[in-house]
């Protein structure tokens, strides 16, 4: 039977330095007319929401501001009682993941659009449907929907701390390993495998390989090269209608680690390790994987990570069971304790 589903993409996208007075030409693109929530991080954010709310009080339009501190089911909870308690039309996010996500998520309850401006370049989530929340359990990833726009300033994200460019550099150099992972669900399970999609995300890895020395640099033709990698990779989420393309053994690796140690390293740098372990077990080029994370400075060992070597072969063994639904080449019963130790050495995230 032919898959089915349905295509939601950004309407608008604009890329560029000093690119955040624009929004105002976006909300009045959109017909928007009603009040507008304001979501901000509360850290690197001071000075673009400022911009943003001269730009939007420029219009007219009631706004409310509110800080995001987490990515929480309390958080998600606050703002979406703020969309209710001030009947807010839309919903702007200036800030990095977290803040992005909870607008993801609290807009789509409600039924209404929003706008992503990030601050930082650290995942994935600045153009996709998909959004995550933290919990006791670690981390656990929901579809919701995709900005209706975004506004992506080269300026602001290049001065963002480097260890979020480094993160967004291991977020993307992990669809090496997640397009593969859908490959192989589909030859095996007859999974749904769009060719369009893999070739999207695909594309974004390759673009950050052939562009690293340049984002090492900090120069903003590597840090525009490194927002439409991004870009393209949400739009890839888009295309296939889930996070497949984008999404793997590796992110099963990355969210094993946030049940056993939360906290202790960001996703994009757990993804770029668990790329580089996953890639060897594809088969594929893993040494050209761990070289291009280390010419950023990417974590590429536990160590690096902050974790000790137990956690990595704790995480390596629980993987497979973090999403049942999502087959990858750890297969449904996972590796075995002996074969994780083993992999991890052989790779050198442990000693």
């Amino acid at each position: 039977m032919m898959h089915i589903h349905a295509i939601n993409l950004p309407r608008f996208v604009i890329v560029g330095p000093q690119v955040l007075p624009k929004v105002g030409e976006v909300l009045t693109r959109l017909n928007v007319n009603g009040d507008v929530l304001l979501l901000c991080g509360e850290t690197f954010t001071k000075e673009p929401m400022g911009i943003v709310e001269e730009s939007v009080n420029v219009l007219h339009l009631p706004t409310h501001v509110v800080k995001v501190k987490d990515a929480t089911e309390e958080t998600l909870g606050a703002v979406e009682a703020a969309i209710k308690d001030t009947k807010s039309v839309i919903v702007i996010s200036v800030g990095g993941g977290k803040t992005i996500d909870i607008a993801k998520l609290a807009s789509f309850k409600h039924n209404i659009q929003f706008i992503s401006i990030p601050t930082s370049a650290a995942h994935d989530g600045i153009a996709s449907p998909v959004a995550s929340l933290k919990g006791c359990n670690g981390s656990t990833s929901t579809m919701a929907h995709p900005p209706v726009a975004l506004l992506a300033d080269i300026d602001i994200i290049a001065n963002s701390p480097r260890r979020q460019i480094v993160s967004g550099v291991g977020d993307i150099i992990a669809k090496y390993t997640a397009v593969r992972d859908w490959s192989l669900a589909h030859r095996l399970r007859g999974e749904y495998y769009g060719e369009y999609a893999a070739s999207l995300a695909l594309m974004s890895a390759e673009l950050i390989t052939e562009n690293i020395d340049l984002i090492d640099r900090g120069l903003d033709v590597g840090i525009r090269s490194m927002i439409e990698g991004l870009i393209s990779c949400g739009y890839a989420m888009c295309i296939a209608g889930s996070s497949r393309p984008c999404s793997g053994s590796e992110h099963l690796f990355s969210h094993a680690l946030d049940k056993i140690c939360a906290g202790q390293a960001l996703h994009g740098e757990k993804c770029g390790v668990g790329t580089i372990m996953m890639m060897y077990l594809h088969g594929g080029d893993w040494k050209s994987v761990k070289e291009v994370l280390s010419k950023v400075g990417a974590p590429t060992s536990a160590k690096e990570l902050g974790m000790k070597d137990e956690q990595i072969i704790e995480a390596l063994t629980i993987a497979h069971t973090i999403r049942a639904d999502r087959y990858t080449i750890l297969g449904e019963k996972g590796i075995a304790r002996e074969a994780a130790e083993d992999l991890a050495r052989i790779t050198g995230v442990i000693e």
